[in-house]
């Protein structure tokens, strides 16, 4: 059981993406499936409790595991129980139990093939692991009850309750609303989501990102819901255009801090189309592990239709691209580029700050990776460059 534990602990990488993937049918089609906070959160949470069962067994082999409840399982048991998802939290909880016990025999046959040690073995694991994750989720259960509670005498609650109510198209009076509320709903709105994806993600950082975006569009104080440990609703009045040199180069002073925004709408229905335009991009940003920090909805909205079907983008991205898909960052920015601004040298080389004959040497380079010629797939080129660009970084220059 020690040596198991010991090997447990140093799990190779690809093992440790088995048990980050695990998740419960139920998932599908939740708005948490594509919540970047939750997940970061949920892999944290997978890996901590391997390492306090392994850890556990090495100094007590086979003796039972005390419950570990990490920040982060109390704050996803508590979001869960906010969005009514809590019985999310035991249908994942013992996914995972699935994958361990898989990971976990094939440890076992590791250290020993005679039938009755394999048998004693395997037992003691089976009840020692079902024993610890049925003591988590009693402890967890305990958190989802207070929070519960606490709901019904939150003012930040009720204030999400009703921009809950006027998202999901309820029955609400304007000015009744914008008065409980403290801002006014007929009026332009950009709506945006604020997150942090840290392992401790700290409030004040994500309201002094709100408070630069009412600053980038001149707006006075925005209107600010908590949504969740990590995620902040905001609105903003929106008679302007945002200055995004000001609010990205504000958003270089805030670590982890993460903005998506809708476009400006009036009135509650622009209110509410703001709001979901922006979580459509947060999801994308989850979808694709986007690294960028602020996003409109104005940006990806191709790529938002286009990842809607995951699998199915990534085979259209190989059958377009062909090994321009790995090729250099530079190789495929060039090419795009060059797509975006109607394939005119001139003005790319201008927007790229590169020498004319250095793109043309990029460019004849990234049409000799494709699989057809560019002229016969302009537009499929360029959408499959649009989405790959959302998955990395900027170039740096190299090739």
């Amino acid at each position: 059981m020690r040596r198991g534990a010991e090997i447990a602990l140093a799990l190779p990488p690809e093992s440790m993406k088995e048990l980050d993937a695990a998740r419960s049918p139920e998932f599908a089609g939740q708005s948490v499936a594509e919540d970047p906070v939750m997940f970061a959160s949920a892999r944290r949470i997978y890996r901590a409790g391997v390492v306090h069962w392994a850890s556990a067994n090495i100094l007590h082999p086979g003796q039972p595991v005390p419950p570990y409840i990490t920040p982060d399982m109390e704050h996803n048991a508590r979001e869960l129980a906010r969005r009514g998802m809590a019985a999310l939290m035991m249908s994942s909880a013992r996914a995972v139990q699935t994958v361990a016990w898989r990971l976990w025999m094939q440890i076992a046959f590791q250290l020993t093939r005679d039938p009755s040690l394999l048998e004693e073995l395997l037992d003691v694991s089976a009840r020692s692991i079902s024993a610890f994750i049925d003591a988590n989720m009693l402890a967890m259960s305990a958190v989802v009850q207070e929070e519960r509670e606490a709901r019904q005498r939150d003012s930040h609650v009720e204030r999400r309750e009703l921009v809950t109510l006027i998202l999901e198209n309820g029955q609400v009076s304007a000015p009744s609303a914008s008065n409980r509320l403290g801002y006014p709903l007929e009026q332009a709105h950009y709506g945006a989501l604020i997150w942090s994806e840290a392992a401790t993600p700290e409030l004040h950082r994500l309201e002094e990102a709100a408070k630069a975006l009412a600053s980038s569009l001149s707006a006075p104080q925005p209107l600010i819901i908590l949504a969740g440990p990590a995620t902040l609703w905001v609105w903003c009045s929106g008679g302007t255009r945002v200055d995004r040199q000001y609010l990205e180069a504000t958003l270089r002073t805030l670590p982890d801090v993460r903005i998506a925004m809708g476009s400006s709408g009036h009135g509650i229905d622009g209110f509410r189309r703001s709001h979901l335009e922006a979580l459509t991009v947060q999801r994308v940003l989850g979808r694709l592990n986007a690294p960028a920090a602020v996003v409109s909805i104005e940006q990806i909205r191709l790529v938002a239709l286009m990842t809607q079907d995951t699998k199915g983008a990534r085979y259209f991205i190989s059958q377009t691209l062909g090994e321009l898909a790995n090729a250099s960052p530079t190789l495929q920015r060039s090419l795009r580029a060059f797509l975006q601004h109607g394939c005119n040298v001139t003005a790319t080389a201008d927007a790229l700050h590169t020498h004319r004959n250095t793109l043309l040497r990029r460019l004849e380079r990234a049409e000799a990776l494709l699989p057809r010629p560019l002229a016969d797939q302009r537009l499929d080129v360029g959408a499959a460059l649009e989405v790959l660009a959302w998955t990395r970084p900027e170039a740096d220059g190299t090739e």
